[in-house]
């Protein structure tokens, strides 16, 4: 820990600084950075990205008093080491620890809590009227990535602050990149603000030099400055914000302390709203995260020397996801696949290689890209929207009203289904089954092993209405072998092993391997336990249910979801609806917000791990 770094401790410390000293402390801080996250993981080249973006704000406003909130959340590192919590910083993402992204309950420091893109502005503005209304005087200042602005959200908001007038700071970090590199029109926009540097150059050379001539110099550029918005119309493309109401500086080298500092203080004096357009590089100063910043996004523990993260060497659901796509696309050129700037997370990278013309990455819009799915259903194609779960829910109204009532056929691939871990509340996806399972015309499938996803997808598109097919993160997860499906009946379950025992476990998903091991657990002290692969979650296996019921069968339903609305609900609905009288047990998660943590942890402490299913059960009888 380098001789600034070791000695901050406190965030007034900042503004007593010269700027050899903060340069200085910018590259303490990013070497602090690389060795932590290398042990720990998370998100590092969007961190190394706002190390100078970071110590600038909080050398010119005052956030015990101004408020400060990060689109996203994941780049707020520096923030938290600048607020205190460098410390902490071994604990990052581990449980009990330091959350990835903004908290609210873990720091005065953390205004809003973010873990999904495009809603600083619109917290900002309602944090600034609040202000407004009280009669307070402070700043308030959102920082949002140009990825994040392409969310409808974020111009939704910014419609309305330009409109109003709302006196904030806006910080547009533009690095080119989201997760994966930017697609569509307004990143097209923004290369060429950022290609309009010269304008804004010539401008203030040109005012300067005027300003100088005896007599008339003022009013030369008072008149020029009368026609600037008829001059930046033809130099600068579109100047889109100054046509909503925001003013507009930029674009600034996001890495240079001195510059943005300025430009910070100038933004303050301005009674209205201010977007700061800066240029930052991700991964800044980490060679590795410089040439690579997706695979720098968010990481595991990793080799500083080398930039080499450690293989589990499982086969993940995301690389079967993804073959599987290039061989369907190879036999049906109606199948299209779609994400939103997600190709190499959701393992469509290939597919967008070999088949560009259909392969659609719509930037971060997931309402867009489901709408637009529908439309390509009506046209006759096979559209696959490969979508993180956490991600997914923001599209709730597009998939309930133009795909589910259209009985459409859309295939939703929705990965990082279950518990994902150390991203914590925000990312968890542990919602799906429940948002899902009440639309009329929807079926949701999950595969219990990689192999099986591959089946369940090309049974999806030769299906015609909408399907949800939801996968964990990472492979298998587990060494005992299960035999995929090689066909699917809609509705109709797979019964592992033979009928026996007064138990069945309904499992589904990445949850039928633990209650295969159960039921071995249980046999062993002389317990007899049937267990099914509830393949399909809706509809449920009706037939096969009331078999069980009949013969007085105990239920227990295991799932990688809340229990409200999910795989149990949908199976004590029923077996209530028949009035049985036998013990039902419902394991899955509880009606509360599941903090990040690792895996293995999280399951123990909700009772879903292999122990604790058996001891349920157990408990049960």
């Amino acid at each position: 820990m380098g001789k600034y770094l070791e000695n901050y401790n406190d965030v007034n410390k900042i503004k007593n600084m010269n700027i050899n000293e903060l340069n200085e402390f910018a590259e303490e801080i990013r070497e602090f950075l690389i060795d932590k996250v290398s042990k720990t993981g998370g998100h590092l080249a969007s961190n190394l990205g706002v190390v100078e973006l970071t110590i600038s704000l909080y050398n010119v406003f005052n956030f015990n008093k101004d408020k400060l909130i990060w689109d996203v959340g994941h780049q707020s590192y520096v923030h938290k080491i600048l607020t205190g919590r460098k410390d902490d910083f071994d604990t990052l993402r581990n449980f009990g620890g330091l959350s990835g992204f903004p908290k609210r309950e873990e720091s005065k420091y953390d205004m809003f809590d973010t873990g999904h893109s495009s809603t600083s502005i619109s917290a900002a503005v309602g944090m600034a009227r609040a202000r407004d209304l009280h009669g307070e005087k402070y700043d308030v200042v959102a920082v949002i990535g140009d990825g994040a602005l392409t969310g409808g959200m974020a111009f939704e908001a910014l419609n309305d602050v330009g409109y109003n007038k709302t006196k904030m700071t806006i910080v547009l970090n533009d690095n080119q990149m989201s997760i994966s590199k930017n697609v569509g029109g307004l990143s097209t926009y923004l290369s060429e603000l950022r290609m309009g540097t010269i304008y804004n150059r010539f401008k203030n050379d040109f005012n300067s030099t005027i300003e100088k001539i005896p007599g008339v110099g003022k009013g030369v550029v008072n008149s020029i400055n009368r026609i600037k918005d008829s001059v930046k119309q033809l130099v600068v493309p579109g100047m889109l914000f100054e046509d909503m109401g925001i003013k507009y500086y930029g674009p600034i080298d996001g890495h240079n302390i001195k510059e943005l500092s300025k430009v910070f203080k100038n933004a303050q004096k301005v009674d209205g709203p201010v977007l700061i357009h800066v240029i930052t590089t991700k991964g800044k100063g980490y060679k590795f995260a410089e040439k690579f910043p997706h695979k720098f996004h968010g990481v595991g523990p990793f080799d500083c020397d080398s930039g080499e993260f450690s293989s589990t060497g499982n086969k993940s659901y995301s690389s079967v996801f993804g073959n599987t796509m290039v061989e369907m696309a190879g036999v049906n050129k109606n199948v299209v696949a779609i994400t939103a700037a997600m190709p190499e997370g959701t393992g469509l990278d290939n597919f967008a290689k070999k088949y560009p013309k259909r392969f659609f990455d719509v930037g971060i819009a997931e309402q867009h890209a489901v709408t637009m799915a529908a439309g390509m259903a009506v046209q006759g194609l096979r559209p696959v929207f490969a979508v993180y779960s956490t991600f997914l829910q923001r599209a709730y109204d597009q998939i309930l009203h133009d795909v589910a009532l259209q009985k459409l056929p859309v295939v939703f691939a929705i990965d990082r289904a279950g518990i994902v871990g150390q991203d914590g509340e925000t990312h968890q996806g542990l919602f799906d089954l429940s948002y899902l399972s009440h639309m009329p015309n929807m079926t949701i499938m999950s595969p219990k092993c990689t192999e099986e996803l591959r089946t369940m997808l090309n049974f999806a598109v030769t299906q015609n209405y909408p399907i949800a097919i939801r996968y964990p993160r990472g492979g298998d997860g587990c060494n005992i072998h299960l035999s995929p499906l090689t066909t699917f009946k809609k509705g109709k379950w797979e019964v592992i092993g033979a009928k026996k025992g007064k138990i069945l476990i309904i499992a589904t998903g990445k949850m039928v391997q633990n209650a295969v091991i159960v039921r071995e657990k249980l046999q062993n002290i002389g317990i007899e336990a049937t267990v099914v692969n509830a393949c399909f979650v809706k509809p449920i296996d009706k037939l096969l249910i009331e078999e069980f019921m009949d013969k007085g069968f105990s239920i227990v339903t295991i799932e990688d979801n809340v229990i409200t609305g999910g795989l149990g609900s949908l199976v004590l609905q029923f077996v209530t609806s028949k009035c049985y009288q036998g013990k039902i047990l419902n394991l899955g998660f509880k009606d509360e917000f599941v903090p990040h943590g690792n895996v293995d942890i999280l399951y123990k402490i909700y009772n879903l791990d292999v122990d604790g299913i058996y001891s349920s059960i157990l408990n049960l009888l």
